[in-house]
């Protein structure tokens, strides 16, 4: 056997000449030779022994050296200094150091003595408070038992100084003290102390080389980079160098969108004064340029008239790369060159704009296109409806395997999915799959349900019994198909797409209202005809004692039946409904009503008509489209057929027109505007005077008074926010005093909305409107101009379990007479508070 010790000089001779190995004490690697020799020798590797480690693997750890048993390697050389490099590049060891055990021949056994870096058992904040403590916790990717290695260390702080950098603390220092944890073995507690510092913002944004654009407006294209001034209490003025990169991109791109194709940030300073951060932006705007010629080449299905005039460029345009990207490949309001393509099934068209002469300040375009082949639906594969049947998709899919490829269609059934309700609308995906090879395309659908039924558990205090209470259920993706098998029923059964709708309403003895609904969209499952069904019944009482013989109440019996269908002309966004309703009133000495209709019983048929458009995108918050609608509601003229009936009287007769229309425009980014016009006209036939049911009444959150008011009998309460509820002290408008209620009405709204979140389960927006409306006794007192003016603010949540929950805060502007024998002092500022229902 050869000493080991007789290697030891020529070993470190090795070390320093080659400068391979080296001393690892906690700092670097090293060998521990025993023995010695005159010049390298070569030996087959017998074995390796891992000594000095207590959690680590030792095999794991041979594998990782890169040794491997029977490897042939050379005293001093090269072999273990790669193995030490590659233990050590792990992190995980803090000392390595490598000895020879023995020599059996040419056979060499070594010996590897490794030290374990300790272990994290836990880490505390110094200096924050519990609130900052918990969010940074969040943050940080620190977890027990892991190794704390120089890497570890080192991501921590950058992580916790960018959460500060990123709140405009741009000078936080971050010290992680490591704390022998006695507790456990090989362990360290981390104590990590920050210092934020105070907070730095941009107080001064200025512009140089801008003459086409002044600062004012340059300013408002850097989306996140602001400067904090006295008057922008909304503006934080932190610089974060990502988001200002990011706002430097937007910059140019406005400047090419412009006509400034060679614009360029030159250069910019970042200047730390006393005051903050100065920031100013050196721009070199070049000439604007114009289109002038646009040729087309490639194209055998549209001739060069027809496409110049889907392109809408005109020669001596401002020439911009975003408008001319836009014209040809995606235009959100309009046609564009490619969906004229697209739409034919051209799935694999291609076009590309090149610029084939620039002279002075005008520029030439080229337009070379590929057409290629139509392409054909081959299969329709759709993922994520863990809840909604697959045939509910399916039908509300407008691409159909087989069909010629249509991109419109494609926009189409991103929108029918995203307003069923079912899935959330924000994560709705289609990824077309083409195959060039036999010209066909697979679509993939992907959904992501969220939760679509309802639950509405209310209470208050008013009325006359004291205590309001409603419990109501709303089960959207309801199916009936289902109900027969006990294992679907949790909590019901679910996935058709059906509606059903319960509640239940009491204010103690003098108030009970109760209602079921049922609605199957696809009657029959080959089209979208719905079918519909309700029964209503509800009491009101007045007093607080109650005779049978001589008290004072109504009791209203109905139910409803209806059918709707999808029409195909103008668009396939008009549906057109019908339905029929029998309503049955009993009423004793309810003074609520007119003498004539106090006492006596009563009838309703009515035959209702509703022709309806709607086009929105998303039904929780919606950016663009419209929704329109015309409703008649029609009982037979009884009073123009004398002695039809032996009572008349008991028939009710009128004819009633609602028109609702609301449009959705944005503005810029996430603002949105929206505009309503609403209106109502009650009428009857003959010379019969209009009765007091189906009447309007307006003004607050238009959900009534008191919780009940003229519901029962029909009354359509129309919102005003800014003045008070329909039968309150102060009425909307004079003509409204009496009780009944008005017969004609019109109401006109601008609303801006901008979204706070677009979670699924609590979407929220907050919003400003401006306001106007009125309502009427009669048409002789109607005047379309005098309008009851408010403006105020107020907020919308989307809640997937309770449906719309609604908040305003509205200022009327012009003064109501009150109530007769009532001389309170109106008040020109009112808080609404809306839930389950949109204002009208």
């Amino acid at each position: 056997m050869i000493s080991v010790r007789n290697f030891s000089w020529f070993l470190l001779l090795g070390w320093l000449v080659m400068g391979s190995l080296g001393v690892a004490q906690a700092q670097s690697p090293g060998v521990r030779p025993a023995g010695g020799a005159d010049e390298p020798k070569k030996y087959v590797l017998g074995g390796i022994t891992v000594s000095g480690t207590r959690y680590l693997d030792p095999n794991t750890l041979v594998g990782l050296s890169g040794l491997r048993i029977g490897d042939n390697i050379t005293i001093p050389g090269e072999e273990i200094g790669k193995a030490i490099r590659k233990l050590w590049a792990q992190g995980i060891l803090g000392d390595v150091n490598v000895s020879i055990a023995r020599t059996e021949g040419d056979k060499i056994f070594l010996d590897f003595t490794l030290k374990e870096r300790p272990r994290l058992s836990k880490f505390t904040f110094d200096g924050l408070s519990k609130g900052k403590t918990e969010e940074l916790t969040k943050k940080i990717t620190l977890i027990r038992g892991k190794v704390v290695t120089d890497a570890l260390l080192n991501n921590t702080r950058a992580q916790v100084r960018k959460f500060y950098v990123n709140k405009g603390y741009l000078d936080t220092k971050v010290n992680i003290l490591q704390v022998p944890d006695s507790s456990l073995s090989n362990s360290v507690a981390l104590r990590i102390n920050v210092d934020k510092g105070n907070k730095v913002r941009i107080h001064d944004i200025t512009f140089e080389g801008n003459k086409a654009f002044s600062d004012y407006k340059l300013k408002g294209k850097l989306k996140k980079t602001k400067e904090r001034k006295p008057y922008k209490f909304l503006t934080s003025g932190k610089f974060q160098r990502t988001e200002y990169e990011e706002d430097k991109k937007k910059l140019i791109e406005f400047y090419n969108a412009e006509g400034y194709r060679d614009a360029t940030v030159v250069s910019d300073t970042l200047v730390r004064d006393a005051k903050g951060l100065a920031l100013t932006i050196k721009v070199d705007e070049g000439p604007k340029y114009y289109f002038r010629h646009i040729t087309w080449n490639g194209n055998y299905l549209y001739d060069d008239k027809t496409l110049s005039g889907v392109l809408g460029i005109r020669s001596g345009s401002p020439y911009s790369k975003e408008t001319l990207d836009k014209r040809l490949n995606y235009n959100p309001t309009g046609q564009d060159v490619t969906s004229l393509y697209m739409n034919d099934g051209y799935l694999f068209f291609q076009i590309e704009p090149v610029e084939k002469k620039v002279e002075g300040d005008s520029i030439d375009i080229e337009m070379r296109l590929t057409e290629g082949v139509q392409a054909h639906v081959k299969e329709i594969n759709i993922s994520g409806n863990t809840k909604t049947s697959d045939h509910v998709v399916r039908r509300a899919i407008r691409t159909l395997p087989g069909d010629k490829f249509n991109r419109e269609l494609l926009i189409r059934s991103n929108r029918e999915l995203a307003t069923l309700g079912y899935f959330d609308p924000e994560k709705v995906g289609i990824n077309p799959i083409p195959n060039q090879a036999d010209g066909t395309v697979d679509i993939n659908y992907t959904v992501v349900e969220k939760p679509s039924d309802q639950v509405t558990l209310s209470g208050g205090w008013g009325g006359y019994a004291g205590f309001i209470g409603t419990v109501g259920l709303v089960f959207n993706n309801f199916s009936l198909r289902k109900a027969g098998t006990l294992r679907n029923w949790t909590p019901v059964p679910a996935g058709d797409g059906q509606r059903l709708a319960l509640n239940v309403q009491a204010n103690g003895f003098q108030y009970q209202a109760y209602s079921l609904s049922f609605t199957e969209p696809w009657l029959g499952g080959r089209r979208p005809n719905s079918l519909s069904f309700s029964l209503n019944r509800s009491i009101s009482r007045l007093g607080r004692t109650f005779d049978a013989n001589t008290g004072s109440f109504i009791k209203v019996n109905s139910a409803t039946v209806g059918l709707g269908r999808q029409l195909r002309v103008p668009d396939d966004y008009f549906t057109l409904s019908n339905s029929l309703s029998y309503s049955h009133y009993q009423t004793q000495n309810y003074s609520l009503l007119t003498s004539g209709a106090a006492t006596g019983t009563f009838n309703n048929i009515t035959l209702n008509t509703t022709l309806s458009r709607n086009s929105i995108d998303n039904p929780t918050f919606t950016r663009r489209g419209s929704s329109l609608s015309l409703s008649l509601s029609l009982t037979p003229p009884y009073s123009i057929f004398p002695g039809a009936h032996p009572d008349a009287n008991q028939w009710l007769e009128f004819h009633k027109w609602m028109f609702d229309a609301s449009w959705f425009t944005p503005i810029v980014g996430k603002l949105v505007l929206n505009t309503r016009a609403h209106f109502g006209f009650l009428g009857s036939y003959g010379t019969r005077d209009i009765g007091p049911f189906e009447r309007f009444k307006m003004g607050g959150a238009g959900l009534g008074y008191n919780g009940g008011g003229n519901f029962i009998v029909g009354t359509d309460y129309i919102g005003l926010r800014g003045y008070d509820d329909p039968n309150a002290t102060y009425a909307i408008p004079t003509a409204q005093s009496q009780q009944n209620g008005g017969i004609i009405y019109n109401k006109y709204v601008l609303e801006m909305r901008y979204p706070v979140s677009l979670n699924p389960a609590a979407t929220v927006y907050v919003l400003g409107f401006a306001e106007a409306g009125n309502a009427f006794d009669s048409y002789n007192n109607y005047n379309p101009y005098k309008l009851y003016r408010s403006v105020g603010v107020g907020a919308r949540i989307f809640m997937s379990a309770f449906g719309l929950l609604g908040f305003d805060f509205g200022h009327g502007f012009d003064t109501v007479v009150p109530l007769p024998g009532v001389n309170t002092k109106q008040d020109f500022n009112h808080f609404h508070f809306i839930i389950g229902q949109q204002i009208r």
